[in-house]
């Protein structure tokens, strides 16, 4: 009994011994200092997208985070991960269980059969001593999954909150160029209207009113697509709102508004904001641990295992002195032959913290190209609008010039045909030009990140706990 006791002494004294350390620090990625189209230095962080001064596009983003189903799916999936962080934490407390048992025999014996009553009760413990961390490597392990799961909701929101903000503004532009077919075909009606005149006055040959009525028809045949587009805009932002389609989503506003600028900061910051960043360098860490847990699994497991109860022939004397059974085990497990199993699975752990690795580099890399393609796509947006509004307002001269020269008979009616299309096509060209400019600034401000994330899950989770 003392030499176990012994043994069991110089276990406890010894235990938390690692065979790999794996205190992994932060790899160091030195960052750019600047980005190569850099349009500011302070990062806007917080909700973003009231920056665009519309209150509908800020309730329907508040209606989104409190019904998208893809969030509330990730809410699960985070519950998920700190329920297997719970079940993983537990191997490393006692196992107790209380067992008991009652019945009644008949058995045959040298003076006849007997019959007997037998009644047990005991309480059975067992105890893994975690002699090479392999339990806490485990359970840091599922820690960190947890904390990556909880990266992955944030990122989620971010890329939500983009998509809302870009089908909100393509409903826009949709609108607009909607408004922008009605006024075109209420001015190639007027021009149908005069031409007509001309012809029954006999100042205009015939192909002149073919030619204004295919103009007409041309821009009619525009609208439905436009239509169509609108509609299935707005059942994709229904969607993501968590509701069945409904074409009254989204507020009724036909302006584009001046997108506001907003600034990429320092790319270095990009660590902190951007949260599939961190859930990789999580993923990275969790990886590490699992090559701890891998190792450890090749030494020796020791186990405490004990019992105590009693047996009688009566239920009420189970646990009288004369009937206790007692029991310690120590409980010494050395792995001898398993075909490598536990070999490759230290290499394919190695393995998978090298991929990890590199998958936390590649995340970097990312998002660092989607800022320098969004303030890429900021610039080059910002002089289309400029060009394409200097090349409108040449078109509306250029067409009043025509339609004048041709009603007093100084030219045919084809520089009149080529110029409605060339002010139509250079306005709405200037409507998806506005509208892109403002999805450039929405993608840049998805690749920031952004810490406006915590305080909107803390209230959701707020809310749930009430």
């Amino acid at each position: 009994m003392n030499n176990t006791i012994l043994i069991i002494a110089v276990i406890i004294i010894f235990t938390g011994c690692s065979v790999h350390k794996a205190d992994m620090k932060e790899p160091v990625i030195e960052m750019p200092s600047s980005y190569s189209e850099l349009t500011g230095v302070i990062s806007y962080s917080g909700r973003w997208w009231e920056e665009f001064g519309d209150e509908k596009l800020n309730q329907l983003m508040a209606e989104t985070f409190r019904h998208n189903l893809e969030i509330v799916q990730a809410y699960e999936r985070l519950q998920q991960s700190v329920s297997i962080l719970e079940k993983t934490g537990s191997a490393r407390w006692p196992n107790v269980n209380l067992e008991g048992s009652g019945g009644r025999t008949r058995q045959a014996g040298a003076f006849g059969a007997s019959t007997s009553d037998v009644y047990s009760l005991s309480a059975m413990a067992s105890y893994e001593i975690d002699l090479w961390k392999k339990l806490g490597s485990s359970t840091k392990a599922a820690h960190f999954d947890m904390l990556a799961t909880e990266q992955n909701l944030k990122a989620l929101y971010i890329s939500i909150s983009a998509q809302v903000a870009e089908l909100y503004y393509q409903a826009v532009e949709q609108r607009a160029q909607l408004e922008l077919s009605d006024k075109t075909i209420a001015s190639f009606q007027d021009t149908l209207d005069r031409v007509e005149r001309r012809y029954k006055e006999g100042l205009a040959p015939s192909i002149d009113l073919y030619q204004s009525r295919q103009n007409l028809s041309s821009a009619m045949a525009q609208r439905p697509v436009f239509e169509s587009n609108l509609a299935v805009t707005l059942n994709a932002l229904s969607v993501l709102a968590g509701r069945f389609p409904d074409q009254d989503i989204g507020g009724n506003s036909v302006s584009l508004i001046n997108s506001p600028d907003i600034k990429a900061g320092l790319p270095s910051e990009l660590l902190m904001k951007r949260p599939d960043i961190q859930s990789s360098l999580l993923r990275l860490k969790a990886s590490d641990e699992r090559i701890s847990t891998a190792i450890a699994d090749r030494f020796p497991s020791f186990n405490l295992v004990g019992s105590y109860g009693g047996a009688s022939d009566e239920v009420g004397s189970i646990l009288d002195s004369p009937n206790i059974l007692w029991s310690v085990l120590l409980q010494i497990a050395q792995p001898i032959f398993d075909g490598n199993r536990r070999k490759a699975e230290v290499k394919r752990a190695e393995a998978e913290f090298r991929g990890q690795m590199a998958e936390y580099h590649q995340s970097v890399l990312n998002a660092f190209r989607e800022v320098e393609d969004s303030l890429a796509g900021i610039i080059a947006s910002k002089k289309r609008i400029a060009m394409l509004s200097d090349q409108v307002n040449a078109s509306k001269n250029s067409h009043r010039l025509a339609l004048e020269r041709y009603m007093q008979g100084l030219s045919d009616y084809l520089p009149v045909l080529t110029e409605q299309l060339a002010l139509f096509n250079a306005e709405s060209n200037l409507l998806q030009a506005k509208r892109q400019l403002i999805s450039d600034n929405i993608q840049l401000a998805r690749a920031l990140g952004g810490e406006w994330i915590d305080e909107i899950i803390e209230k959701k989770e707020l809310r749930s706990k009430k």
